[in-house]
């Protein structure tokens, strides 16, 4: 498209406040919309995101030379002779201009966005499974990669930057895909990098306190997570949330036509009026089955199979189902969806070993997050439950003593090593998540080590670990780095633990 058409289809944009020409040409054509300027060709349009720490301002130069033929701006720059787009909040604009760019390729699909603190990747999964048992090509942004329905890329955000994620959609099209689901992260939110996009439907998780060197408050956080439903929707949009959560509960009385309620009840409780209710009926480390009930109160599925432990994994599927059925969906795709999920990296990732010892990967990284997980792997231990973990430096320091006091009182053996230290010191974050541990009303017989090179400890407890022990590496997920504040290591938990098995028993090969 040429820069003067593309701008004719930007006339009355509300972000976008002056274009100045630099008496420059502009039929120019233009590409692709980018926001790192490494990766400008001849024909991009550079978007300069003012930033905490770097300005893409001061990379103008650098765009330009490289072959950009105009640049979004938060300010004029007289140094550069290409003409520029100045916005009021260039990081938001840019999804615009790029839906504008690429025809608005969110309006070819049926977009299911999904929000909250914990359960957004495995939701997203689920959501994602379930559209393919309806014979629904299906593309997906989240944590942990992107696809555009034919392949794969490692995620390096949840939500990737606006640019990035009208670039996935208009690729989802043209691979033919009639669906996307997306994680939206609250930063995403925040930051607009949805921008040009609208939702047919949406899903909220659950809150705890997270990010709140970012977001400051609980209440900015949440308010954070509302702007899916408050901004993004189309019309006649359908939703879920989570009931037995407060925030999910605050967000079903704000829009009591659009949202769907859910929860997972008791074994001996009776469905709630008004939500989709699932009760578990069988648990082992294979996974677990409920029984739902819809809101009336009447069995809906008789049994619904997962591959996944841990209640909160139940309350994942009971917000897809809600939303699935909400969105008109087919009880057998949602079945047959569910019971044939892919396993999530690095989500409960699971591996036996010879010696009968089990490794599990998990990404929680909260309090709320580990109490989650170890609760869920406490009730499926046969021998001695241990966990593996950090905290990341650079975040919420108040989290850890409560982590070292949630491991105290569920594990029964725990090796406090190093997550993603940046600037900070990793002895230091570790003596706060053992000052947490010394307080804890810890399991009786409860020890626990400080190991700070990241593979030994995995090492040291896949070593000690026994007949019938779980050993839990929590933290980091799938992530492939640890972050120092000059560099980023290689380093996978998946990827330490299989070398340890391979070593340990020849010709292992990994048994889910």
């Amino acid at each position: 498209m040429k820069l003067n058409n593309l701008l004719d289809r930007l006339q009355g944009e509300p972000l976008l406040t002056e274009v100045i020409s630099s008496g420059q040409a502009m039929d120019v054509e233009v590409n692709r919309v980018v926001f790192d300027s490494r990766s400008v060709s001849p024909g991009d349009i550079f978007t300069c995101v003012p930033g905490g720490r770097t300005d893409g301002h001061g990379f103008a130069r650098d765009a330009v030379d490289r072959g950009a033929v105009a640049l979004c701006v938060a300010r004029p720059l007289a140094e550069v002779q290409v003409p520029q787009l100045v916005s009021r909040d260039p990081r938001a604009f840019m999804g615009r201009l790029a839906a504008t760019l690429y025809g608005w390729p969110a309006r070819d699909l049926k977009m299911i966005g999904i929000t909250g603190t914990n359960g957004k990747t495995t939701s997203t999964y689920m959501m994602g499974s379930i559209l393919e048992a309806q014979g629904t090509r299906t593309g997906l942004l989240g944590t942990v990669f992107y696809c555009d329905g034919v392949t794969f890329e490692h995620a390096d955000r949840t939500t990737p930057e606006g640019a990035d994620v009208q670039w996935f959609l208009k690729r989802m099209r043209d691979n033919s895909c009639q669906a996307c689901v997306m994680e939206a992260s609250s930063h995403g939110l925040k930051q607009g990098r949805i921008e040009g996009c609208e939702f047919d439907g949406g899903l909220f998780t659950n809150l705890t306190p997270e990010h709140l060197d970012f977001h400051l408050t609980e209440d900015a956080y949440f308010d954070a997570k509302r702007l899916l439903f408050n901004r993004y929707m189309k019309e006649g949009w359908v939703g879920a949330s989570n009931a037995s959560d407060p925030r999910g509960a605050a967000l079903l009385m704000e829009h009591p036509d659009r949202m769907h309620g859910y929860r997972v009840i008791g074994s001996n409780e009776s469905p709630v009026e008004g939500c989709w209710c699932g009760r578990i009926r069988s648990y082992d480390l294979e996974g677990m089955t409920l029984e739902v009930y819809d809101p009336r109160g009447r069995l809906a599925f008789r049994e619904v199979s997962l591959p996944l432990i841990g209640t909160y994994n139940g309350e994942n599927a009971m917000g897809v189902i809600a939303l699935s059925m909400g969105m008109g969906i087919g009880g057998d795709a949602v079945v047959r969806g569910l019971a044939s999920m892919p396993q999530v990296p690095g989500r409960l990732e699971t591996y036996r070993f010879p010696n009968r010892v089990v490794g599990v990967i998990d990404y929680a990284h909260t309090p709320d997050g580990l109490e989650k997980v170890l609760g869920a792997l406490r009730g499926v231990t046969v021998g001695k439950l241990w966990v593996v973990f950090g905290h990341g430096g650079e975040r919420t320091g108040s989290h850890r003593p409560k982590l070292g006091a949630v491991a105290a009182s569920l594990a029964d053996r725990a090796v406090v090593t190093m997550d993603n230290p940046r600037s900070e010191d990793p002895a230091s974050i570790a003596a706060q998540i053992v000052s947490g541990i010394s307080h804890a009303r810890a399991r009786e017989g409860f020890q626990h080590w400080v190991i700070l090179d990241r593979g030994e400890a995995i090492r040291y407890a896949l070593d000690n670990a026994e007949i019938g022990d779980v050993v839990a590496i929590t933290g980091k997920g799938p992530e492939r780095f640890i972050l120092f504040s000059d560099r980023r290591v290689p380093f996978e938990d998946s990827a330490e633990l299989r070398r340890w098995a391979e070593e340990r028993f020849p010709g292992w090969e990994p048994r889910r």
